[in-house]
């Protein structure tokens, strides 16, 4: 009984195919089930240049991108026709009995059978097996010729190249070669060339490509090498300048230092300034030498006092260090409790006060630069309440920290 669909569509997928023996072969095939009546046709675009018809607009933009061909003849109309639904009977003799478990079954899907000795000639050419075994079938297995006449015509079809599947009874008619033997082979050399040719310029390419990317990381190592070497030597120019400056302020604040040594030690003697008449001092350092001298202040006494400690005992850096230790630690204990008497008391008999600081030449003149006052008659250093005086106490304890952590202390 005819239909008003004139193809049908495969629910699991979407295709639309033109019968119903197409729409067995694609549940063969997919193990698709679900097939419903279409009034979708099925396109038929046939390609102006070459001919090859299209079933859909996806076959014929992939003919598109692989041939260049674009124009397309729509001739779907002149093919569309209400699909039969009925399964088409199978022509068999009379005698012949029917067996229900094939008929019911799909034909088995196998390669076809193909002559092997054109087979091998094919694949010695440079053919695919999957190629020369569909060109063999749809040519009848007559000769080579027509086998690579096919080729030729269908080197464009998107599936060439996959083994081709038939029913096992399947049998196809010889077709008729359009070319003669001697085109056969031109064409086959044709194909051999341009196979050839192709792989050719691939390794050229290929080669052009490495060669970039050689010269290109040569390039940047020669670059990465240059920044190095010039960065490097910035870098050691930067550090000598850094040394010469370095030098040059040490020289400076040497001598610096021993002009103010030697004046101050002219202005202990008593002795008048140097006259700037009889020295070969610049003309900067004369006006500093012209300047009148100030009065030592309470703290420089002190760095004096513990300079001359460090440098009369230089050869015992443990007993000087020892002896400083001990005077901050006096001095530290007054500033915390300063109301508490035992702190701002020495006996001057004390055994361990005479070896860590008694013994030593400036110690107990550190003491009384700090405020302490010797008493005779109770043989002690004692240091008032109202005579405390934390900031000369602080200055004295920063004075200490300096001697016992500054390794320059008293060399000059």
């Amino acid at each position: 009984m005819a239909a008003t669909g004139v193809s049908l569509k495969c629910g699991d997928c979407g295709v639309l195919l033109k019968s119903v023996e197409e729409a067995q072969e694609h549940a063969e095939l997919t193990k698709h089930s679900n097939f419903s009546e279409s009034t979708e046709a099925v396109l038929n675009l046939v390609c102006s240049t070459c001919g090859k018809p299209c079933r859909s607009k996806t076959e014929s933009d992939l003919h598109t991108k692989r041939t260049g061909h674009t124009d397309f003849v729509d001739k779907t109309s002149e093919a569309v026709k209400p699909i039969s639904l009925e399964v088409p009977k199978v022509s068999m003799d009379v005698d012949e009995p029917v067996n229900a478990s094939t008929s019911s079954q799909p034909d088995e899907m196998v390669a076809p059978e193909v002559d092997k000795k054109l087979l091998e000639e094919l694949e010695a050419m440079g053919f695919s097996t999957e190629r020369a075994t569909r060109a063999l079938h749809y040519s009848g297995n007559v000769s080579l010729e027509a086998a690579v006449n096919w080729v030729v015509e269908h080197e464009n079809d998107p599936d060439i190249d996959e083994m081709l599947l038939v029913p096992a009874n399947t049998k196809v008619e010889a077709t008729k070669p359009t070319l003669t033997p001697e085109e056969v082979k031109l064409k086959a050399q044709e194909l051999r060339e341009r196979a050839r040719k192709k792989k050719e310029e691939e390794d050229k390419r290929t080669e052009r490509e490495k060669e970039k990317e050689r010269i290109r990381i040569g390039k940047e190592l020669l670059e990465a090498k240059r920044i190095e070497e010039e960065n490097e030597r910035k870098r050691l120019i930067a550090l000598r300048k850094a040394e010469k400056e370095e030098e040059k302020r040490a020289r400076e604040k040497i001598r610096l230092k021993l002009e103010e040594d030697k004046a101050e030690r002219r202005r202990k003697l008593g002795l008048p300034p140097e006259d700037p008449a009889t020295t070969t001092k610049p003309i900067v350092e004369e006006k500093k030498s012209m300047l009148p001298v100030r009065p030592a202040t309470k703290v420089e006494q002190m760095r004096e006092c513990l300079r001359s400690l460090k440098q009369n005992y230089k050869d015992d850096d443990a007993r000087v260090k020892r002896a400083f230790q001990t005077l901050l630690t006096y001095i530290g204990n007054v500033v915390k409790s300063p109301n508490e008497e035992k702190f701002r008391k020495i006996r001057l008999n004390n055994q361990a006060f005479q070896d860590r600081v008694g013994s030593l030449q400036g110690g107990i003149e550190f003491l009384e630069l700090c405020g302490f006052e010797k008493i005779e008659a109770d043989d002690c250093l004692f240091l008032s309440r109202d005579k405390v005086d934390v900031a000369v106490l602080n200055s004295a304890g920063s004075e200490l920290n300096s001697a016992i952590n500054n390794p320059f202390f008293g060399v000059l």
